[in-house]
């Protein structure tokens, strides 16, 4: 599902149902054309990138860094914030632009390019947030997580994680991506046209938000989303009173009952999550819940009675030899089964698509179906009632004014490659300062891979909308902690090459999505660009910051505490399965794990067989998702109760009134994420200066209760 947004959501997103994603996310604006703005001038890239742009970006960029930063620790579920980026760039600026014009001191008006560049700086930046790490490969570097499991808990195969190092490793590693793809901006925007979903979406937002019609509902949207923020900040503040230790509160409530309860089933009264579920498909829910059932309800109970036999009676609860490695285990070949699947099956899709454009290259070039693939990715709003030439010519004034504006501002090529190469090599000399368990050919071969994966991704994302950032670096993990060894601590090396593949991969295939955006807004390339890199700079150093104050605060990547951070000890499991192959599975696990690996694959393999061959009913849509279904597999079904919760509301909301629901929910939802997500500060802050909640609410049994009653009263 993220990070960042579902471009790479941790299930982040590569395996979602895109239609029915990007149905949502279009909150039924249309595409307003060219011809809605032929009389607003274009300002030049200069005044895209503005003093308040950038401050609005710098804010709102803290906010999304904590509302993501919260969803990485907590269940690594990170739904697409694209439109509350959008929509709360509009509202801020254009309320402060409001009381200048009012007060006759307005020098610049707002424009929708400022609107895309804030929008892209703030996704850059929170994007940065999921790439980073934090939550993940970097955490999983950390004596928490290798105390977990006896195997790799070595010196050399732990990094203390400080502050300092983790901030200049995002500094070396996350601007290199910018440049790997920039060459190829006409290629993959103007010769393909290749549509990107979220692109495409998100400028279709924007220029609606820019219109009469479409700023009228952004006000609409804009009051949902506060009306939303405001319920959900209560409601958290609220429940910390009754949270005053572990175990306590509304967010252990045994909604099933008890033993339901010890399976992890039960509703948390989570606000976040139900908002993530408004905004997820439903599919992708329903998956979280049947992976739940499958797992917590059914495997683990029938493999815990096995303890004695297929483990050790002794062994800790979170010792990767016993029951723990089951879940942790398993959940991996369930993803790497779905990372492969996709990754070939991507690679296929793209080169197919590529050999297939030049067999047509002629006739692409011909004027009819030069028409038609206008027409095919435009999307311009001409009238249903306009005649057929009608609608040609509004299409083809539409495509010459963007791709003229496209052109303006050019990023040499020869900028890009030295760009790429210097900060290449500043990382194959720094990183082994950082990870000396990586020698500076481990880095310089990461770097000559790079470029080819993030082609193949940002051209797979243009295509489908996934981005497969995650898997790539999943495969780094393996590869480069084998290469290393166990001994010459290819556990780091393994996770800190993951970072530099991964930082490259998903940056190239949002910043792709960016100049489709900024396509379709008539924004300067270079504004992207630099907006981008503005973005990413605010990310490498607000989000090592934000995930500091979480990590000092409380018990991070405990396993049952209120931030279990699961993919820090999914990734260390991976480079674990690198550097010591099957020894380190318990009794069995490697058997169900080949099955779930080839269950993966077959769930995905027959979701595209449907799809391709099944279209009167669409059954594929009904197929669960085989990422969905792993993240349970640890974290236990309460979260995907909360998220169904969400997708329960909006069916209900759009039974009653679809056309309200379409407009309002993406904004309530936001809302939702952002109130409870941001009472995570003062919580914090409460928690450092050691402030603790007045009152511990705690659900016992009847024999319990007894027993407890006779103690206090003997």
């Amino acid at each position: 599902m993220d990070q960042r947004n579902p471009r790479d959501l941790e299930t982040n997103g590569s395996d979602e149902d895109v239609e029915a994603h990007h149905g949502r996310r279009q909150i039924i604006h249309k595409a307003m054309g060219e011809e809605a703005f032929v009389d607003t001038a274009v300002p030049p890239w200069t005044k895209q990138i503005t003093v308040r742009s950038m401050v609005t970006s710098l804010v709102l960029s803290v906010v999304f860094n904590f509302i993501v930063c919260k969803l990485n620790l907590t269940t690594g579920v990170i739904p697409s914030l694209n439109v509350a980026a959008g929509l709360l760039g509009f509202a801020v600026v254009k309320g402060y632009t409001a009381v200048l014009d009012k007060a006759g001191l307005l020098k610049q008006p707002f424009t929708r390019q400022e609107n895309t560049v804030i929008q892209t700086c703030v996704v850059a930046s929170s994007g940065i947030a999921f790439s980073s790490g934090t939550a993940s490969y970097l955490l999983g570097m950390s004596a928490n997580i290798a105390a977990q499991g006896e195997e790799g808990n070595t010196p050399i195969n732990v990094k203390q994680l400080s502050l300092g190092w983790m901030i200049g490793y995002l500094f070396v590693v996350s601007f290199v991506g910018l440049f790997s793809i920039v060459p190829l901006r006409k290629m993959m925007i103007m010769k393909y046209k290749l549509t990107y979903p979220s692109g495409t979406a998100t400028a279709y937002l924007i220029n609606s938000f820019h219109t009469p019609k479409g700023a009228k509902l952004a006000k609409k949207q804009v009051s949902a989303l506060f009306k939303a923020f405001g319920f959900s900040f209560v409601s958290a503040f609220f429940q910390w009173f009754f949270a005053a230790a572990d175990g306590c509160g509304f967010s252990n409530f045994p909604t099933f009952g008890l033993q339901a309860y010890a399976q992890r089933f039960y509703y948390d009264f989570s606000m976040t999550y139900v908002g993530v579920g408004m905004i997820c498909p439903y599919m992708v829910n329903i998956s979280l819940l049947i992976g739940a059932v499958l797992s917590w309800g059914i495997m683990w109970p029938l493999i815990e009675q096995k303890k004695g036999d297929w483990y050790s009676a002794e062994l800790s609860p979170s010792s990767l030899h016993g029951i723990q490695g089951y879940r942790v285990f398993i959940a991996i070949a369930m993803m790497l089964g779905d990372g492969i699947f996709h990754v070939a099956y991507m690679l296929c899709k793209t080169g197919y698509s590529l050999v297939k454009h030049q067999l047509n290259k002629k006739s692409l070039e011909s004027p009819s179906s030069t028409n038609s693939d206008i027409s095919s990715t435009t999307s311009t709003p001409s009238s249903p009632c306009a005649s057929p030439a009608a609608r040609a010519l509004l299409e083809n004034y539409d495509e010459k004014r963007r791709t003229d504006y496209f052109l303006k501002d050019q990023i040499p090529t020869w900028a890009a490659i030295i760009g790429y190469i210097t900060l290449a090599i500043l990382s194959t000399i720094t990183v082994p300062f950082i990870f000396p368990q990586l020698i500076w050919h481990h880095v310089l071969v990461a770097y000559l891979m790079a470029p080819v994966l993030a082609f193949c991704n940002a051209y797979g994302c243009g295509l489908t909308d996934w981005s497969l950032a995650s898997n790539y670096g999943k495969f780094a993990i393996i590869l480069f902690s084998a290469w290393v060894g166990l001994d010459n601590g290819g556990i780091v090396a393994g996770l800190a090459s993951c970072g530099v593949m991964m930082s490259i991969v998903s940056t190239a295939s949002d910043l792709m999505q960016d100049f489709k955006t900024g396509y379709l807004t008539l924004s300067s390339p270079r504004a992207m660009f630099f907006s981008q890199v503005i973005g990413t700079a605010i990310g490498c150093l607000v989000s090592p910051l934000v995930f500091w104050f979480f990590y000092k605060a409380y018990n991070v990547g405990e396993p049952g505490s209120s931030y279990p951070a699961p993919y820090g000890l999914m990734y260390r499991g991976i480079a674990l399965l690198g550097v010591e192959g099957l020894s380190s599975f318990p009794k069995n696990c490697f058997s169900l794990c080949i099955a779930f690996f080839a269950f993966a694959v077959a769930l995905n393999l027959a979701r595209e067989l449907l799809q391709r061959f099944e279209t009167k009913h669409k059954i594929y849509r009904f197929v669960p998702s085989a990422m969905c279904m792993a993240i349970p597999f640890y974290l236990g079904g309460y979260f995907a109760i909360d998220m169904c919760l969400g997708s329960f509301i909006l069916f209900a909301w759009r039974r009653l009134n679809q056309r309200k629901a379409d407009e309002l929910a993406p904004a309530v939802a936001s809302g939702l994420i952002c109130g409870e997500s941001l009472w995570g500060i003062p919580a914090a802050i409460l928690s450092l200066a050691g402030v603790n909640a007045p009152i511990c609410m705690k659900f016992l049994s009847a024999s319990v209760n007894n027993k407890v009653d006779g103690f206090l009263n003997g």
